[in-house]
């Protein structure tokens, strides 16, 4: 005859069994969180990014495809009251002016004759962008022709896209922080790569 007495007096965790896990997953929280905060920040900077960049690269097959000028535009928001910024992070790609026009609801047949838009909150709420020439005079708005090309024709090449995440409490990597930041280079020839200003060694695709 087979007795329950011994396993059931023996079966579940003692309090002090309970507290020592609480105590140990407490700590391994606290250790990892950091990271996993940096890491969800420089997630954010990736994902404005590749957005933005592929963006400009829209940008520049509609107006291969079109053959007419369209324009990549940072706008401040996607209201009637919008308007460039260099410092904006929606950005509106289209084949006219879209100041004033980001509430159009016939894209396709009114003014600006808008093609793709993209509102800042969707998932990088933290980014900020700085777009601006080497001479760091702001360029809210790049516009290629038909050929491909920016136009005009850029006198202080490359076009350059920051995008940081200061909000996230540290600098870029780059600077001695933590935030793995990027950028994205535009040339007068229509040429457009992103980077990461951290990289150095000179045999790496990723070097700005």
């Amino acid at each position: 005859m087979l007795s329950f007495g011994r396993a059931a007096a023996h079966a579940g965790f003692t309090l002090i069994e309970v507290m020592i896990t609480i105590a140990v997953v407490a700590i391994v929280l606290t250790l990892g969180l950091p990271s996993y905060r940096t890491w969800i920040q420089n997630t954010q900077i990736r994902t404005a990014a590749e957005s933005a960049l592929a963006g400009l690269q829209l940008a520049r097959a509609e107006a291969l495809k079109r053959n007419t000028n369209v324009r990549f535009q940072l706008m401040t928001s996607m209201t009637a009251s919008c308007a460039t910024s260099a410092t904006a992070t929606n950005w509106i790609v289209s084949v006219k002016d879209a100041t004033s026009l980001c509430h159009i609801t016939n894209p396709a047949t009114d003014p600006p004759l808008l093609i793709q838009a993209k509102p800042s909150g969707e998932g990088t709420k933290n980014v900020t962008f700085a777009m601006a020439d080497t001479t760091g005079t702001s360029q809210p708005v790049i516009t290629f022709s038909a050929l491909g090309q920016v136009t005009p024709p850029l006198a202080n090449a490359p076009i350059i896209l920051d995008i940081e995440n200061p909000t996230a409490g540290g600098a870029c990597v780059a600077s001695g922080g933590k935030m793995r930041c990027l950028q994205i280079r535009v040339e007068s020839s229509g040429q457009i790569r992103m980077c990461d200003p951290a990289v150095t060694a000179t045999d790496d695709p990723r070097i700005c």
